[in-house]
């Protein structure tokens, strides 16, 4: 029987602004950890997007955060992205509201003097870019010194883009005494190696992760022509069910949803550009079956959590065989089967049979139009069957 937010020590006006939410019991990540951290322990979790970790490090943070003096904020918690720098606040931001905790969000990006200014009114919890944070911190116009509290999110999306460097520079500048939470999906290699370096005697943490593997999906590469490929993409959804199609642009995410709908099939783009709202109602309308088809970038997607996704197109080439995962993860969800179409440009080819040889894949790439029968059930198609 999972726990309730008050059983795990959580103060009652924070327990109130989530009922008001309809949020009441703890997931396992916050189940966990929250206990550990309003002891001021340092933990080390590993959980996946959409485990629930923003709330197993930002509930007890909000509530054990000292205010904070003009420039010099006591909490920073550390993203790999913009998108999720302002995830993480707008997660927050009502629970902080009930507190009169003021967070903010630091990303490159956005006006540097929007920042500076919001800085210099105070800010208690900033929510940071690692590139952002240190240009501020060289201008003078944010300290770390005051820092009590560090989150380092995504410890292993950071380690990936490289910016693993810059959150230990932003670390080394932090004065001795604050309490150090890290939370990642893998914690070995360079993310070890920063638990070992930055954290006093963590608690360890750890969900177990329920993602379909590779073996539980069907996978179907197909090699599609630029004009067409908009249609194949909505023959296949009209012919599978729910659809979840991953673009590498907000801009191509917005496009490929507006030609989908000229297309006859329902679609709605999802991405950073969005405001919150908007993505909740694409995301209720999506899981409700109003909606046939979302488009996602990658980063919108993490956390976004739908049963029962039918298929899962590669609109754009997954950046590697773990985003490939992380982006397939989406359907073949409790057991259920689930199927996952790459679309494959001409030009693309070499690139994705490279994802293919590090996921253990030997599936022939198999040109096709948007009349192709076999698109009707890709799933029930053999491509290593000569045609």
């Amino acid at each position: 029987m999972t726990k309730t937010f008050e059983q795990l020590g959580v103060a009652p006006d924070l327990c109130h602004a989530l009922s008001e939410r309809g949020i009441t019991n703890a997931f396992p990540i916050q189940e966990m950890s929250i206990p550990d951290i309003l002891a001021g322990r340092d933990v080390c979790g590993k959980a996946k997007t959409g485990s629930g970790k923003t709330l197993a490090f930002g509930l007890p943070m909000l509530q054990i955060l000292p205010k904070a003096k003009p420039g010099r904020p006591t909490g920073i918690a550390l993203v790999p992205t913009r998108e999720l720098a302002t995830q993480v606040r707008d997660e927050l931001l009502p629970l902080a509201h009930a507190r009169g905790i003021r967070i903010t969000a630091i990303y490159g990006g956005d006006p540097i003097e929007k920042q500076i200014k919001a800085l210099k009114a105070g800010v208690d919890l900033a929510v940071c870019t690692p590139g952002r944070a240190i240009d501020l911190i060289e201008r003078g116009d944010l300290s770390v010194e005051d820092v009590k509290n560090v989150i380092i999110d995504e410890a292993d999306r950071m380690a990936d883009m490289g910016f693993l460097p810059q959150v230990e520079w932003i670390l080394r500048n932090v004065e001795v005494g604050h309490q150090t939470l890290l939370f990642s999906a893998t914690l070995d290699g360079a993310v070890d190696t920063l638990v070992r370096r930055y954290q006093h005697e963590p608690a360890r943490h750890e969900v177990e992760s329920k993602g379909a593997t590779v073996e539980q999906m069907t996978h179907r590469f197909i090699t599609v022509h630029e004009m067409d490929k908009a249609k194949v993409a909505a023959t296949i959804a009209v012919a599978s069910g729910r659809t979840m199609i991953f673009s590498n642009t907000k801009h191509g995410a917005d496009r490929l949803a507006d030609k989908l709908d000229d297309l006859g099939v329902s679609a709605q783009a999802i991405h950073g550009d969005l405001r919150q709202n908007m993505r909740e109602k694409a995301l209720s309308n999506f899981s409700a079956g109003k909606l046939q088809v979302l488009v996602a970038t990658d980063v919108a997607a993490r956390g976004i959590h739908v049963d029962e996704v039918d298929v899962v197109i590669h609109y754009d080439p997954p950046s590697d065989h773990k985003n490939y995962l992380h982006r397939s993860g989406r359907t073949a969800r409790a057991g259920e089967d689930g199927l996952v179409v790459s679309l494959v440009l001409w030009n693309q080819e070499l690139e994705v049979k490279r994802i293919q040889k590090r996921l253990g894949l030997d599936i022939p790439i198999v040109e096709m139009f948007s009349n192709d029968p076999r698109l009707q059930n890709l799933a029930a198609w053999d491509p290593t069957a000569t045609s």
